[in-house]
């Protein structure tokens, strides 16, 4: 029997949550398609208004302003091409895109590529910690700008952002606001009236439900993206295309049981990367948090390791330990991670950085039997260049 190596690796993706498994299952066992006029249809329209409401509560959203899409970077790509073709459509004199340096690349291409059309995309930097700086994104925000986005987790580091403070920026200035929650949604409380943002993207797989599905959030009130694809008018036809009724029921259970077991979650988390980390500074294991004292993501860690690098540990580890370097979606390139550049560290420094989170399923002694592993790779690593200890 071949068993699975102790899965740290959080910030790519976490395990599927037996109620969303068991919710898809239960959807699969009876075929219905949402827009048919049929009790099967009835059926399959009524589970997913109950994934919606799930999913809207989650984020202290109304059912009404939630968009299902195939995930985070359709919903991120949603929310900054449908505002454009909005803005456009409407002959709307603002034209500035504003974005953070560190946003994922399902945000920053898409903004991007509006440069192409008349678009002016300014870039707002971050500090050595990885986080916004407030200051600089004032200066950057005026009344030619349409649209700001600020994601609410780096899905690098952890580091927890200053949304509301961003969407208060943006706002001043008449511009909307956006936020990429997909890192955030299910691992710390969101509430979006009090955060006050316009649109906020969701990815399911992030808070235990299935890949393939995510969802947009819009504001009562606010303009409506266009559509980026067109078809039978589902969805208000913002989004059209037969809803894939079971993955939203996997999206909508995940969602229900992330809310119950928030603060749990949370503490358990600290518990454990706090315990893994012990750890390794036990064994002399040489390492900084390049978060330095920002807000973090609970259960999570970026470190930067001495004189190892972070590719070779994963590795090493591989079989036993499931560890990432960088951001998933960028995996495999020479070039080092944008986050890690803006944040300044060094071609060298930035390879030497590993990303944590524990999920909720880890027990305490996989937390102490995945340690061990790190600590022994990292041992043998020494040995074989020549490290002397003391």
């Amino acid at each position: 029997m071949t068993i699975a190596p102790i899965f740290l690796d959080g910030f790519a993706t976490l395990p599927l949550a037996p109620e969303a498994r068991e919710a898809m299952l239960e959807t699969w066992a009876l075929p219905g398609n949402a827009g048919s006029p049929n009790a099967s249809g009835e059926r399959a329209a009524r589970i997913i208004a109950d994934a919606r409401a799930d999913v809207a509560a989650l984020i202290g959203a109304a059912p009404t302003e939630i968009i299902f899409t195939s995930g985070a970077t359709e919903a991120n790509n949603l929310a900054i091409l449908g505002i454009a073709h909005f803005a456009l459509a409407e002959n709307s004199s603002r034209r500035r895109i504003v974005v953070s340096s560190v946003e994922h690349k399902a945000v920053l291409e898409p903004a991007n590529i509006l440069t192409d059309r008349g678009f002016d995309v300014t870039v707002v930097p971050v500090d050595r910690y990885g986080r916004v700086d407030l200051i600089r994104l004032k200066s950057l925000v005026d009344e030619r700008t349409l649209f700001v986005s600020v994601m609410m987790v780096n899905n690098e580091t952890g580091v927890v952002q200053p949304v509301s403070e961003a969407a208060s920026i943006a706002h001043a200035a008449g511009a909307l606001f956006h936020t990429d929650a997909a890192q955030a949604a299910g691992k710390i409380a969101i509430d979006v009236l009090e955060l006050d943002v316009d649109y906020l993207s969701l990815s399911a797989h992030k808070c235990y439900g299935p890949m393939g599905v995510g969802a947009l959030y819009c504001a009562a009130g606010v303009p409506t993206p266009g559509p980026l694809i067109y078809g039978g008018g589902q969805q208000n036809a913002v989004r059209p295309g037969t809803e894939p009724v079971a993955l939203t029921a996997g999206f909508g259970a995940a969602a229900k049981v992330a809310m119950s077991a928030l603060g749990e979650d949370a503490s358990r988390g600290r518990s454990l990367i706090g315990m893994l980390l012990d750890r390794l500074a036990q064994q002399q294991i040489l390492f900084e948090r390049i978060t330095g004292d920002r807000p973090v993501l609970p259960a999570s860690a970026a470190i930067r390791l001495q004189d190892m690098s972070g590719d070779d540990l994963c590795a090493m580890v591989a079989r036993n330990v499931s560890l990432s370097t960088g951001s998933a979606c960028t995996a495999g390139q020479v070039k080092v991670s944008h986050v890690l550049e803006r944040m300044g560290l060094s071609d060298t420094d930035a390879r030497s950085v590993i990303r944590i989170y524990c999920h909720r399923y880890l027990t305490e002694s996989d937390i102490e039997t995945a340690a061990a592993h790190i600590i022994a790779a990292i041992s043998r690593s020494r040995v074989v260049t020549g490290e002397v200890r003391q």
